[in-house]
């Protein structure tokens, strides 16, 4: 690709932000696959022509377009968008209107630098001729996620109700293939199914998610599970349960984390990753938090009309979480009567978890809150190790590491650390084999967690 010479920052205020997405084509990245395919399933449910990018293929733009420094996720996703625009326009030749798209690319506020990507993208794609009109759909964790200005004001709250029950499908879908594939019949069996299962749930959001007729959903949602279920050999032994924690992308993204949930099965795991619910959760948990803070504080400043304000505003966020915590616990209990697969924390438990003894405190915020919580806890629960995975350099996760690490020696948990940029780590797997060695002889010794709650067999 060819850029201009002369590159202008105007458009960070005019092309970042929420824009209608109308008879746009939305470009939604592959973070996660299962979500990423759901959430755009449900979007063309509400008549919005969303489709999932390719994911790194565009690798060596990525790269090209960054100095190194930037968080790694960021390489990837600009790597996603200009490999899409360059095929693009090889297909469409002079017929190809960067107008007609919009790419999605949430935001985070706060020290992480998940919150400069859209406006770095931004600048990138505005070095290249006509991409100045390539809107970027920035929702942002600021008003929790807050879908108003993307459709029509009445359908923005359906929207945001369907697209949170795609995600935690999406959850769902990905702890019954992490709880079936260790113990398939066959090799293969459980990839092959759950790639069936996908587009069959994807086919349902845009069926039934506009009209919110969950019910239709849950039910194929269990007619897939049990059908998933039938593939686990019996004979196979339970194997240590592993948790993996760390940064959003970096975690969910297969092939930006060299495929380390299905290396760590290799070597003897079953394992369980963190979710996308929690961190949506999170996020409306967090608001709650922040605005009841302010109202407190107006209140002792008398500062009457910013009292009411926050309230409103806390309000809000309130029913958001209660929504999608009830939402939650209604897809976990249906999918949970079919197969015992992993439940998802509770986002007030995990800020308990740091209260007992000041671990770390919600007031800093980022993703460090879930993380070091996250690993108290299922190392408490009986799991066998837990392994934190993200970008290099990522001061969430380097946070992380450095509170847990003398936690886990503590209790006696192994515990790795699982930084990744673009490079191949010499040492990676002598790494992932000794961590998974310890794992089983803490196994041995303990043995673990079954996902109905108590240590013992899974089957």
């Amino acid at each position: 690709m060819e850029s201009q010479k002369v590159v202008t920052f105007k458009t960070l205020g005019e092309n970042v932000g929420k824009f209608n997405l109308g008879e746009k084509t939305v470009l939604v990245p592959d973070m996660n696959r299962f979500g990423a395919h759901l959430f755009s399933a449900t979007c063309r449910g509400f008549g919005v022509n969303a489709k999932v990018l390719e994911t790194f293929k565009g690798m060596d733009l990525g790269m090209e377009y960054t100095s190194g420094k930037e968080c790694y996720p960021c390489q990837i996703t600009l790597g996603d968008i200009l490999f899409f625009v360059n095929k693009e326009r090889e297909r469409l030749g002079e017929a190809f209107n960067p107008s007609g798209y919009v790419y999605f690319l949430p935001e985070s506020d706060g020290p992480c630098r998940f919150g400069l990507y859209n406006k770095y993208q931004r600048i990138v794609l505005d070095s290249f001729p006509g991409l100045d009109k390539l809107k970027i759909s920035a929702l942002t964790t600021k008003d929790g996620y807050s879908l108003q200005g993307l459709l029509e004001k009445e359908r923005v709250l359906d929207f945001r109700k369907a697209a949170y029950f795609s995600l935690v499908t999406a959850d769902i879908l990905d702890r019954l293939l992490w709880r079936v594939r260790p113990y398939e019949k066959e090799p293969g069996m459980a990839d092959e199914f759950i790639e069936r299962a996908m587009h069959t749930m994807e086919e349902c959001f845009t069926a039934y998610g506009a009209k919110k007729d969950f019910d239709k959903i849950m039910d194929k949602m269990e007619e897939i599970i049990s059908e998933g279920k039938a593939i686990i050999d019996p004979k196979i032994p339970p194997k240590p349960l592993i948790g993996v924690v760390g940064e959003i992308f970096v975690r969910m993204h297969r092939d930006s984390n060299q495929n380390i949930l299905r290396l760590l099965e290799r070597h003897g795991a079953e394992v369980v990753n963190a979710s996308i619910g929690e961190w949506i959760n999170y996020v409306s948990y967090d608001s709650l938090r922040t605005e009841k803070a302010e109202f407190w504080l107006s209140l002792r400043q008398w500062r009457f009309g910013a009292m009411k304000e926050h309230f409103k505003k806390a309000l809000g966020f309130w029913l958001d979480l209660h929504y999608q915590q009830m939402r939650q616990r209604q897809l976990y209990k249906r999918a949970k009567s079919k197969l015992d697969i992993a439940d998802d924390h509770d986002i007030a438990h995990l800020e308990e978890i740091l209260k007992e003894d000041n671990i770390y405190s919600f007031d800093v915020g980022t993703e460090a809150c879930l993380s070091i919580a996250s690993i108290i806890a299922c190392a408490r629960d009986g799991y066998n190790g837990m392994v934190n995975v993200y970008p290099f350099t990522c001061m969430p996760s380097t946070t992380t590491s450095a509170i847990v690490k003398p936690l886990m020696s503590k209790l006696g948990v192994p515990y790795l650390d699982a930084a990744y940029d673009s490079s191949i780590q010499p040492g990676r797997e002598a790494a992932i084999r000794t961590f998974m060695y310890q794992a089983q002889q803490h196994f041995k010794s303990h043995g673990r967690k079954s996902h109905a709650g108590n240590r013992g067999p899974v089957h």
